[in-house]
């Protein structure tokens, strides 16, 4: 299948999603918010991979929301004074919040590889992922205060996993500029890399660790993580009992501890596919 803002390719159980609007600086478009989540669901849906990487193309990661959707289009009705236009804008960014929770909320790791300015928008995407790979180069800015907005779309609510709330507060405040060696060490970012080829190969090198690993339990440990970092400690224990009893498949776990002695690639069930109910 064909899309506008993206090139979607499949293979060694890894899907790779590329924005690819370059010429735009990756701006997100109307078309860009259908895709992206249809796109994640389909992979994850239909178990199409164990992995996904986003990575982008040109010089700029995003350029963040494209400035047309600023418009009537958004909202339903550009008229402020309109009855219609609190909630047509609350139904538009909830629909915009869904395009970024669909990574957080599928099944499989994500992981994003970040090159140049990551504006706005493009911070919202990147901290829906499980982890984050930038170039040298590359930087993160929460530019919504630059033209007099409040991030809306999922910045505050999840950098905030990611980083100090004083930091977060001055970067919100001013819109600066965090750069690679900034986010590398206050954790944002996972590694950084010189070039743009050399964080792509790391990254697939990375994400082909993952696939060798046990889907189930791979998706145990996602599910778990986001879990027991929106939930208190007693809860999350309990959770993570509760999957183990229901989710554990001894055959499996005698597998990886077999793969791993006889150093040899696991023969791992893959995740089913989810029913529509269609």
């Amino acid at each position: 299948m064909s899309y506008t803002c993206f090139d979607v390719s499949i293979a060694d159980n890894i899907a790779h999603i590329v924005l690819n609007r370059p010429e735009k600086r990756n701006a997100m478009s109307v078309e860009f918010w259908k895709e992206l989540p249809e796109i994640v669901r389909d992979i994850d849906e239909n178990a199409k991979a164990r992995v996904i990487v986003i990575s982008s193309t040109g010089p700029v990661f995003s350029a963040g929301i494209d400035i047309s959707m600023l418009g009537s289009d958004v909202t339903g009705n550009g008229d402020k004074n309109h009855p219609a236009y609190a909630a047509g804008f609350l139904s538009t960014v909830k629909r915009l919040q869904g395009s970024f929770t669909a990574l957080e909320e599928c099944r499989i790791p994500v992981l994003v590889a970040i090159q140049g300015g990551c504006y706005g928008g493009g911070v919202d995407l990147i901290t829906a992922c499980d982890m984050r790979y930038g170039t040298a180069d590359s930087f993160i800015t929460i530019f919504e205060i630059k033209v007099g907005m409040t991030a809306d779309v999922g910045t505050f609510p999840r950098i905030l996993n990611h980083l100090p709330e004083g930091l977060v507060r001055e970067l919100a405040y001013t819109g600066r500029k965090m750069h690679a060696d900034e986010a590398k060490a206050q954790g944002l970012y996972n590694q950084v890399y010189e070039t743009h080829e050399e964080m792509m190969a790391g990254v697939m090198k990375i994400a082909a660790e993952i696939t060798t690993m046990p889907p189930l339990a791979v998706f145990g440990c996602k599910r778990a993580i986001t879990y027991g970092r929106d939930h208190s400690t007693a809860d999350a224990l309990d959770n993570i009992a509760v999957w183990n009893m229901s989710m554990l498949i001894p055959t499996e776990m005698m597998e990886a501890m077999q793969a791993n002695a006889q150093k040899r690639p696991g023969n791992f069930e893959g995740l089913p596919k989810i029913k529509s109910g269609k």
